[in-house]
């Protein structure tokens, strides 16, 4: 290997990772495990549970997507002991970027962040498309009417037999007309993103109160919804149509409801004990949100025949269906609850992905590595993100968007178990507050699952993902490796 490629695959030494703790602008570290476990619950109990799930349950998996919530939950638990020995090892801001940098190279590091914009911007515009479409449930709920339908859809919707984007139509009293943009949606962003740019500690509660409110009414889902299930709604209890394939794609589908966790490494940086509580945050999060979830779609399919639900709003239909409009109406209220919360973490969590960026300088400090000096928060990054998501959520179906997150986020999860290895070979003596047991059979596991589940996608998604990276290997050839700050030293040494 010639030293011009070998220069792509430098790796960064944990030690330097470390170090660089110690200068520079940092950010605020007020986050205790409690308030990690919450920013994880709160990113992964939204759009994934309250909206994926019809779509789910009506076009793939029927009452077996109980089995397609364990399928992904077993992914996401194998990838979230990786990334608990990960995060409380390296406990610094940056995620599975941070962690591939260290252990598989610069070149493969770019490729993760990069990957993780589809994690984080794009899933933050998908849960704004759901939070807007409860929104107009619940105003409908109350009023009879709702929101001028030009104003609260996309103009486009994606056929997924088709593979294509088709114009949308709606029809309003016999007359289809063609929406022209997403207004809530956009605008529960910036209201979000203005939150964030205050302070971590002001988001931090936000998101704590809503979490809390979430699982109540979680809970009420749950009770209430369990005294109107009828067994025989959960036979047959595979797909007609699908069968046990819908099972695996229902599970490759439904695992943007469980990306949540992912997002507590990335504030490594803000935890007062990062090595001790990034694992309970991590792990914490992931069993609490995995066990709602089982239950959750149990009682979904159960209530009423899995053909007949809602795919846009399916937990309030359910329940409207079942003549519990009250019900219906504090489960609308949970669920806008619930996604404002899912929101604010995916939003709080992708500028601080660029800062470490930045501070490699693959990336521009100037603008990506900006702290504010009296919030302490990388303030241009998050305007800027908070701007993009926005029009993103105005413009885009989610159907579309729910896809290429879920891709995004299994190929994160693989290259973190992949490290672990790596890691445990190359830095055998490293400090591991916690470690991964059964290693290499973990870690292998969650290479293969979650890697399977990719394959569960199908090919269209693969295509996009593809796409995706290319444009971001030619951002990087053309900037980041003639910027990287690493490059730079050891060419000096």
């Amino acid at each position: 290997m010639n030293k011009k490629h070998s220069m792509l695959f430098v790796r960064k030494p944990v030690a330097t990772l470390l170090g660089e703790m110690e200068g520079g602008e940092r950010l605020h570290r007020v986050l205790g495990p409690i308030a990690l476990v919450a920013l994880g619950v709160g990113a992964t109990i939204g759009t994934g549970v309250f909206v994926l799930t019809g779509e789910v349950a009506h076009d793939y998996a029927g009452p077996s997507m109980i089995l397609s919530f364990l399928l992904a939950g077993v992914g996401c638990g194998l990838a979230a002991l990786c990334y608990s020995e990960m995060a409380s090892m390296v406990p610094v801001a940056g995620s599975a970027y941070t962690y591939a940098y260290a252990t598989l190279g610069e070149v493969i590091a770019w490729i993760i962040g990069w990957d993780l914009i589809i994690e984080y911007a794009i899933g933050s515009a998908a849960v704004a498309v759901g939070w807007a479409n409860y929104l107009q449930v619940l105003i409908q709920g109350i009023t009879g009417g709702g929101l001028d339908p030009r104003f609260v859809s996309s103009p486009w919707k994606y056929d997924l037999k088709q593979g294509r984007f088709v114009w949308e139509h709606i029809n309003v009293g016999g007359e289809y007309i063609t929406p022209w943009f997403n207004l809530p949606a956009a605008l529960i962003v910036l209201g979000v993103t203005v939150v964030l740019v205050i302070g971590i500690r002001e988001s931090a509660r936000f998101n704590a109160s809503m979490v809390i409110l979430n699982l109540l009414i979680i809970s009420t889902v749950i009770l209430v919804g369990a005294a109107y299930v009828r067994p025989a709604n959960w036979t047959p209890f595979l797909h007609r149509e699908q069968g046990w394939k819908g099972v695996a794609e229902g599970a490759g589908r439904i695992f943007f409801a469980y990306i949540g966790f992912d997002s507590i490494s990335t504030h490594a940086e803000e935890a007062r004990n990062p090595k001790r509580d990034l694992a309970i945050g991590i792990l914490g999060s992931l069993i609490i949100c995995t066990t709602l979830y089982v239950a959750v779609s149990a009682v979904l399919t159960g209530m009423i025949p899995y053909a007949t639900i809602d795919t846009k709003a399916p937990f309030a239909s359910v329940f409207h269906q079942r003549n519990l409009p009250i019900v219906a109406t504090m489960v609308t209220v949970g669920i806008l609850a619930g996604t404002t919360s899912s929101l604010l973490v995916g939003l709080l969590s992708q500028p601080r992905i660029l800062l470490a960026m930045a501070r490699d300088g693959l990336l521009p400090l100037g603008f990506f590595g900006a702290i504010h000096p009296r919030f302490l928060t990388p303030w241009k990054s998050t305007i800027l993100i908070g701007v993009l998501v926005a029009l993103l959520s105005a413009f885009a179906p989610l159907d579309f968007l729910a896809e290429l997150v879920s891709v995004g986020t299994l190929f994160a999860f693989v290259i973190v178990c992949a490290s672990v290895l790596i890691l445990r070979r190359t830095h055998p003596q490293m400090d591991r507050p916690f470690r991964v047991p059964a290693l290499p059979v973990i870690a292998v596991l969650g290479v293969l699952v979650n890697g399977g589940l990719m394959f569960a996608l199908g090919r269209d998604n693969w295509i996009r993902l593809i796409a995706w990276l290319t444009i971001g290997m030619m951002i990087y050839l053309c900037y980041g490796r003639f910027h990287s700050r690493l490059r730079f030293a050891q060419n000096q040494g």
